[in-house]
């Protein structure tokens, strides 16, 4: 997801709300929000004194923004934008190389649906700019040269890149990465009820105080309607969706999640959702199902047990993976 720009942060607040409307912090929980990856976070933590709250949430903010530093697309002295100016690669940080195996294995089981290397073709799309456009076909032919699945390389530490104009985005995991961060911090900090919300990547530690965690799921063509809620603990749950950031142009809506065989936006859904183990693979996943469209994409859902997802196809009809019938639950 493309970061630091001010336009962006209220679209993904928007729906940060739409996403997070059941969740009123109790007697004995806090909650706080700070702007961080582009985005506005907000914890909420419960089940230990306020002080020890309050320690825990500002550790778990730090670690984000400590991330943030690393991996942000916007920050010319950042660890990727390094990377992404260099010929060859170079010695990355322990957590680069994580957000970079991880998102190297989805690309390469999503048979490139996902890619790491989309840096080029988000610039000229410009979708993070006041006024974008659709850009010109040959230009979009130059950007997805030399992408794919094959177009990094990671052996420990060192990363390598097969072509040197190649610009690398973690956009689409960095930010899940980081709320698996936070989520960790706060339980090192003692904290057994948490939830972690970064524009729609959530992650669920433990329940509520009467109950599991409840999460509205927003319906893609109907604002302010929630498609189905969920009831969860301990899991994480990541919504990509065509309504989050879109521009249209001659009647046609061009969205942010590309398709890296076309370099245009993916037409086969208006929505995902998954939920599993961690949330930079629900974000890594969730992309990758958009692009490939509900039939190829619950395919890719069987090389990882115990995850689900809820599709919404281009033409509004619900198609969920075998187990996603155990999260919905009566409003």
């Amino acid at each position: 997801m493309s970061w630091n720009r001010p336009l962006m942060i209220v679209l993904l607040a928007a729906v940060l709300a739409l996403t997070w409307w059941r969740l009123q912090p109790a007697d004995d929980e806090i909650r706080r929000s700070q702007l961080l990856m582009g985005t506005v976070v907000e914890i909420m933590a419960g089940g230990r004194p306020a002080g020890q709250l309050e320690d825990a949430v500002d550790a778990a903010f730090a670690e984000m923004a400590r991330l943030d530093l690393l991996f942000s697309s916007y920050r010319p002295d950042s660890e990727v934008s390094r990377l992404s100016q260099s010929t060859n690669g170079g010695t990355v940080s322990a957590e680069t190389a994580a957000v970079i195996a991880l998102g190297l294995e989805v690309a390469r089981r999503s048979g490139g649906a996902f890619d790491l290397t989309l840096g080029r073709l988000k610039s000229i799309w410009g979708l993070e700019q006041e006024h974008p456009a659709v850009p010109d076909r040959q230009a979009v032919t130059d950007a997805l040269a030399g992408i794919g699945p094959n177009a990094l390389s990671l052996d420990g530490r060192q990363l390598g890149k097969r072509e040197p104009q190649l610009q690398i985005d973690l956009g689409g995991i960095a930010k899940g990465y980081a709320v698996d961060r936070a989520i960790a911090v706060l339980r090192e900090q003692g904290v057994a009820s948490a939830a972690v919300n970064a524009g729609g990547d959530m992650y669920l530690l433990g329940q509520r105080p009467e109950r599991p965690w409840r999460i509205g799921i927003q319906h893609p063509r109907m604002k302010d309607a929630v498609l189905e809620t969920v009831e969860v603990r301990d899991r994480a749950v990541v919504t990509s969706g065509d309504y989050e950031r879109f521009f249209e142009q001659d009647g046609q809506r061009y969205h942010h999640i590309f398709d890296p065989q076309s370099g245009f936006p993916a037409r086969g859904c208006q929505s995902v959702t998954v939920i599993t183990d961690s949330v930079a693979l629900g974000d890594a996943l969730a992309t990758a199902l958009f692009v490939l469209g509900p039939q190829e994409g619950l395919r890719l859902l069987d090389q990882y047990p115990g995850t689900e997802a809820l599709i919404v196809a281009a033409d509004g009809s619900l198609h969920a993976s075998a187990g996603w019938t155990k999260y919905p639950v009566s409003p």
